[in-house]
């Protein structure tokens, strides 16, 4: 009874708390740490005052009272008055009773030691005497002195916890931020450190990302690059592009520091925070876990780190590459564009190597990625819609454009969306109009395989081992070297459901061999599911880009791994190649579509005299006119054909078996319908043609036909047997 008489007594307590009124003026919790530093600092000053006679009335009765009280402590009272005023400033949670506890300590243990010092009485103040009384009479002089200075050491050590040089990490900001850095020091105090991240820089020293930068190699690339460029070609400026605006905002890293250690000490895993990269998108804080903590116990805790900073979604990165830590990805407040033209103008880019260096964006430190197609040699790109795979294509293309004459690359634009890529179709790289129609897209690979299989032979008779060293001795003759051809699709899924068969095998093909020649492949689709990027096709394409997911499935469909289902959209992506075992988190280049028509515009006008110079239409009209009968015979060397058990089970169905028949529903030409019709024929599905009259369907159901069936009008023994009983 008395505790339901209790529980009912806590009911109606609440609810006339909930009755009143709520305040319409509230104060940040800054602002009412500042107030009590002021009020303490206010008391200390008219103590001190009052020591001189300068406080008036109301001083000299307060000098009375705190005489009257702590005795001789109230000559050093001033300075602990200041001391936890300072450190309730410094305080960086609402509890307050630490610093109370050792105020408290200090104030009564040096009222008890002054009471203890000398033979006159009240010399620590009531207080003093009060407390250090009975010490007195148990424990002697000598002990209640030791006591007393013990408990002042206490106190001491609390209030110094707010003091001293906090164990936060070196933060880096990046370049532009400086203005901010005074406000930030202010927050944080002097002893906070905070460190401008100028670009280009790296938090830790790292090997760029697959760009080497030696006297030979620049070399090389003047000898088997620039000295074949067309000389009457002008490369579009950078000024066509816009710059980075704005820096990011990581909010009160401090405070989130502080949050993260403590969130992860009330599960028992003791860390020290180590550095802090701000970058255009995600802010990473770094720890590194006491020995012999397991990093399963700190992946687990996402949800509670990430209901802790009242932020979402987090990505934990355990441990970080090549680093003896722990990463902890939080979305900054407010997120900045990463611009095409300054990851352009960046050395790195400026003096790659390759000319198929392509600018990625900046990672979570803020530093600029790049990567070499020619190495990786093969992109697959997956996210979901809106997620910035098509800025990422067209932020791909500017990079190529940016450092490529028609001499030296050639592109095949696939746009099965027909609203992405028209605007580059009047550009001198393409080798053919942007292809629109799923057909022509296969008439593309295949001819690819084509070109794959001619440029071999050259570099056969040549002897070289790839392009590079043939462009680079063919260049020493005189004669003209082979352009690089990038083929980007940007959406292979529409091309996987019309005719995946066909895809599927001429991708995995050029994936395996074309490296060598100069054939690379970028691949984006906004489906990352099994049916569309088949296990083939992840075999043999290791480069992978995928952006915001709706799944942990799709992730790793696409990644292998999971985390792009928790990826902030808007270019925030994961990327991993060959060389890069884990997935490294990027915010992708912004190229709008405004700068993509100048960059078109500017190498169409700026260079008239490229598309003369260029076999474009001779190969456009090749694809047109060869590409169906390759499509149609490659398929035709064996004894099988792909398309023979959907043949088989079409002529069955329709009971009537003609080329023009295979031609309108299998969406064949006549050479692959005839030939279709042959193998039927050979495996007894149907009879032989008889003139005008049409072929006879042998059998009634599509069952399989072995290898070995006789041919039509041979009766196999055992069923002869069978009829002359009959």
């Amino acid at each position: 009874m008395a505790k339901r008489k209790k529980f009912k007594n806590n009911n109606g307590r609440r609810k006339r708390l909930e009755e009143k009124k709520p305040s319409r003026f509230t104060l940040p919790e800054q602002t009412k740490r500042l107030i009590l530093l002021v009020c303490m600092c206010l008391a200390a000053a008219i103590i001190t005052l009052s020591f001189f006679d300068l406080a008036g009335t109301g001083g000299d009765y307060f000098k009375r009272l705190s005489i009257f009280l702590f005795g001789k402590t109230v000559f050093i009272l001033p300075l602990f008055l200041v001391g936890g005023g300072f450190a309730f400033w410094r305080l960086r949670y609402k509890n307050r009773w630490p610093v109370i506890l050792a105020i408290s300590l200090l104030i009564l243990g040096t009222s008890a030691i002054f009471e203890c010092l000398g033979e006159e009485t009240r010399r620590g103040g009531w207080v003093g005497y009060l407390i250090s009384l009975p010490f007195l009479k148990t424990f002697g002089l000598l002990a209640t002195q030791i006591i007393f200075s013990s408990v002042i050491l206490i106190g001491a050590v609390i209030l110094w916890q707010f003091w001293q040089k906090p164990k936060l990490p070196l933060v880096k900001v990046p370049a532009g931020e400086e203005e901010n850095q005074g406000l930030m020091k202010k927050i944080f105090g002097p002893k906070f450190k905070v460190k401008a991240l100028e670009s280009g820089t790296v938090a830790v020293p790292a090997p760029p990302l697959e760009i080497k930068q030696a006297p030979s190699v620049q070399e090389f690339k003047t000898r088997s690059v620039e000295s074949f460029v067309n000389k009457d070609y002008h490369l579009p400026p950078t000024d066509l592009l816009e710059s980075d605006k704005g820096v990011p905002s990581a909010g009160d890293i401090k405070i989130n520091s502080t949050i993260i250690k403590r969130t992860l000490q009330n599960f028992d895993i003791q860390v020290e925070m180590s550095e802090v990269n701000i970058g255009p998108t995600v802010t990473q804080y770094t720890l590194k876990p006491a020995e012999g903590v397991k990093l399963s116990k700190i992946t687990t805790l996402n949800n509670d780190l990430s209901l802790a900073l009242a932020s979402h979604p987090l990505r934990i990165e355990a441990p970080i590459p090549g680093r003896p830590l722990v990463g902890i990805e939080v979305p900054n407040k407010t997120r900045t564009v990463v611009r095409l033209k300054n990851l352009i103008e960046h050395p790195n880019f400026q003096n790659a190597a390759s000319p198929l260096t392509i600018s990625l964006g900046r990672d979570v430190a803020g530093n600029p990625m790049f990567a070499d197609l020619a190495r990786m040699p093969h992109l697959l790109v997956a996210g979901a819609t809106g997620t910035g795979k098509t800025i990422c294509l067209n932020s791909i293309i500017a990079s190529l454009l940016y450092q490529c004459s028609p001499d030296i690359l050639r592109l095949i634009l696939i746009d099965p969306k027909r609203v992405e890529f028209p605007v580059y179709n009047e550009l001198p790289h393409l080798l053919t109009p942007v292809i629109l129609d799923a057909q022509k897209a296969i008439n593309a690979f295949r001819w690819l395989i084509t070109e794959m299989e001619r440029r071999f032979d050259v570099l056969s008779r040549e002897r070289a081992r790839d392009i590079s060293s043939y462009n680079e001795a063919v260049v020493k003759d005189g004669r003209e070297p082979l352009p690089y051809i990038v083929l980007i699709v940007d959406e292979l899924a529409d091309l996987m459901m019309a005719r995946g068969r066909d895809v599927e095998a001429s991708v995995v093909r050029l994936a395996q061999m074309s490296r060598a020649v100069g054939i690379h492949l970028i691949l984006a689709t906004q489906r990352p599911s099994v049916e569309v990027i088949t296990g083939l096709i992840k075999a043999n394409i290791t480069s992978r880009i995928t952006f915001q997911v709706a799944s942990q499935v799709d992730s790793r469909t696409i990644l292998d791994a999971s985390g792009a289902e928790k990826l902030l959209g808007a270019g925030d992506m994961l990327f991993v190649s060959a060389e890069i075992a884990k997935p490294r988190r990027i915010q992708a280049a912004y190229v709008s579509d405004k700068e993509v028509k100048k960059i078109a515009k500017f190498i169409k006008t700026q260079n008239p005299s490229a598309e003369g110079e260029t076999p474009a239409l001779e190969i456009a009209q090749e694809l047109e006119k060869t590409l169906e009968q390759n499509l149609e015979t490659d398929f035709m060397s064996g004894d099988e054909d792909p398309l023979y058990e959907e043949a088989k089970k079409l002529v069955i169905e329709a009971k009537k078996a003609s080329s023009s028949l295979l031609q309108r529903r299998l969406k064949v030409g006549y050479a692959r319908a005839a030939r279709l019709i042959d193998i039927l024929e050979e495996r007894g599905v149907v009879g032989p043609g008889e003139g005008a009259k049409p072929r006879e369907i042998l059998i009634s159901s599509p069952v399989a036909q072995p290898a070995s069936a006789p041919p039509v009008g041979e009766v196999p023994e055992e069923e002869k047997d069978g009829w002359q009983k009959i």
